[in-house]
């Protein structure tokens, strides 16, 4: 397989990752979704398909398999990319938090980081209270946003402030 391009989109919770994602995978037939892997319980209402939802125990022999790309902890979850298996030709998008996304960077510094700011803390906050997060999490979240947008600045090719979708996409 000839090395595909790896789109790293990243950005604090809430920021709207996921719209932007979809977005362009709908829009570009040649690019791939990496599912990431978490531990977490599934949200009430939330897709099957948004991850794929293992125990523990699962995670943890792919983590001694090396069969992940990045992972993290983050409030007592594991959440990470599996070492995608794609047909030639396709790019790979990978959805992830910043920690990951730096992961990403050091093994394969060719990815392109995309980062996604919220367009307000009040924003971010109702998107995150919208799709039913807990208000400690919302909480948790907010705090650590301030502190990854700087370091998303830093390392980023692009920086997009969420507040359009399709501007958005443009910037992308």
């Amino acid at each position: 397989m000839n090395e595909a391009l790896i789109i790293v989109v990243s950005g604090p919770g809430g920021a709207g990752k996921g719209t932007i994602v979809q977005s362009l995978i709908e829009r570009d037939s040649q690019l791939w979704l990496s599912r990431s892997w978490t531990t977490r319980t599934q949200r009430e209402g939330e897709s099957d398909d948004a991850y794929v939802f293992v125990t523990r125990d699962q995670f943890e022999e792919r983590i001694a398999g090396h069969g992940f790309l990045e992972w993290t902890e983050f409030l007592g979850n594991f959440y990470g990319s599996p070492v995608p298996n794609v047909e030639d030709g396709r790019d790979i998008v990978l959805e992830i938090e910043l920690h990951g996304a730096q992961q990403v960077k050091a093994t394969r510094p060719d990815a392109i980081l995309v980062f996604v700011r919220p367009p307000s803390r009040e924003e971010q906050q109702r998107r995150l209270q919208g799709r039913g997060d807990p208000e400690h999490h919302v909480v948790e979240r907010l705090k650590k946003a301030e502190d990854e947008e700087r370091q998303g600045a830093k390392i980023a090719d692009v920086v997009v402030i969420n507040d359009d979708l399709e501007l958005s996409l443009i910037h992308i």
